[in-house]
């Protein structure tokens, strides 16, 4: 079940629920199959990631840290 609404105590919509990417879980309705807008890996980000206007987790990395 995709989840299009954040919900703090439910992170199961996210690729690595423990973790820091906000990238969104693939799954058969929403594949890890477009790249990076930013340095063009492919296969990095699933059609939610890309409505959400996200880059991948190498790239928002280095934005956070002042490295883009």
């Amino acid at each position: 079940m995709e989840h299009d609404d954040f919900d703090d105590d439910d992170r199961s919509m996210f690729a690595d629920p423990g973790g820091r990417s906000a990238l969104r879980r693939a799954h058969k309705g929403n594949p890890r199959n477009l790249s990076c807008p930013n340095c063009k890996r492919r296969n990095v980000l699933t059609p939610a990631d890309r409505a959400r206007g996200y880059q991948c987790d190498t790239c928002a990395d280095k934005a956070e840290r002042g490295c883009d």
